[in-house]
């Protein structure tokens, strides 16, 4: 398969917190999304971008905080998060480049 610019818009940034390492030892990854990715996308961008078998694509929104900012209101953008489980035998290594 050939990687296609449409993958790098899909998946944003591996998530790394302290749900997200759990995750990992259950084979699953923690990536943040495009808000309109659906899922069949968000497999085929893991399988191309990281060359491994996809099991299972679990996603969550979570709705942008409410903050102040000089005084004034503001939302922060929503986020999509995409819990990506992985065959047995597959890995992704989020930790290096840090």
């Amino acid at each position: 398969m050939s990687v296609k610019p449409e993958h790098y818009d899909v998946i944003r940034k591996p998530l790394i917190t302290e749900k997200s390492t759990m995750a990992s030892e259950n084979n699953a990854v923690v990536f943040e999304v495009a808000i309109d990715a659906n899922k069949p996308q968000i497999k085929e961008a893991v399988e191309t971008l990281f060359g491994v078998k996809v099991k299972a694509v679990n996603t969550t929104i979570t709705k942008g905080k409410t903050k102040r900012f000089r005084g004034r209101l503001g939302t922060r953008k929503d986020v999509k998060k995409a819990y990506v489980t992985l065959e047995e035998g597959n890995t992704i290594d989020v930790s290096t480049g840090l």
